[in-house]
């Protein structure tokens, strides 16, 4: 997929302009709480011992560099995004790396430029949703990245989840209409594409929605570790020993 063809895009005119505030609007809109998701999935990345990691949608790369800071100095990371600005902003954080470096690739996930069956992991930071909410390219994104990975590979997604105490649920909904979309759209200056994450958000998949989304595109060994009440969440696929890659829908 071109260039082009990205930049036309739901949210890609917001990645490319507001990559210097997007770190500290993340921390704000999740209450500090992102990071503790995103340690959670880079323990369970790291307990793979991999020697290949790939981040797509990496955006600032908070994830990739986690990953960078908290695993061993051998293993290869790479992270992708199609949003040049953000992968500026990543590469300036990774100047702080101790020892460690992480490749930085302008690439669309939905044509990765790497060979089959590279990385031990790939991983996914809270852009998931982004890839599969009503996204008519869900199964081209989800065939690449099973391509991508190793027969037995690991894929760790980070993601709004659908929390199922109704309680919460109306809660968590008044929190993405308010503080999501509300200050997110005034923070950001970008008011359409906040309500775009709020309503996405509020009403994506449910836990087994995505099991069957992931299940049905090739992936196996699905794991559901809820945080936050269930609204937030880690989940886990593998790519079987020995698969052969469906073609996706074009």
């Amino acid at each position: 997929m071109d260039r082009e063809a990205a930049a036309r895009r739901p949210l890609f005119r917001m990645f490319n302009e507001v990559p210097g505030r997007y770190d500290i609007m993340n921390r704000i809109l999740t209450l500090g709480q992102d990071e503790r998701w995103r340690k959670k999935a880079v323990k369970i990345c790291l307990d793979e011992a991999p020697q290949q990691v790939l981040d797509i949608c990496t955006g600032t790369a908070d994830l990739a560099l986690r990953i960078a800071r908290k695993g061993s100095k051998d293993i290869d990371i790479t992270a992708s995004d199609f949003s040049q600005p953000m992968l500026d902003v990543a590469a300036e954080k990774a100047q702080k790396l101790n020892g460690q470096s992480v490749n930085f690739v302008l690439a669309d996930t939905a044509d990765l430029p790497f060979e089959e069956a590279t990385y031990d992991v790939t991983t996914i930071g809270f852009a998931f949703r982004n890839l599969t909410y009503r996204n008519k390219f869900a199964e081209q994104y989800l065939a690449e990245i099973l391509r991508t990975l190793k027969p037995g590979g690991i894929f760790v997604i980070a993601e709004s989840s659908q929390p199922k105490n109704a309680f919460l649920r109306f809660g968590f909904r008044i929190y993405l209409r308010i503080w999501v979309q509300g200050l997110g759209g005034i923070m950001s200056g970008h008011a359409k594409a906040y309500k775009y994450l709020a309503v996405s958000a509020r009403d994506y998949f449910s836990p087994e929605e995505v099991k069957e989304l992931l299940e049905g595109n090739g992936f196996t060994d699905f794991q559901h570790y809820p945080m936050l009440g269930g609204s937030a969440a880690i989940y886990t696929v593998r790519k079987p020993p020995s698969t052969k890659h469906p073609a996706p829908n074009t």
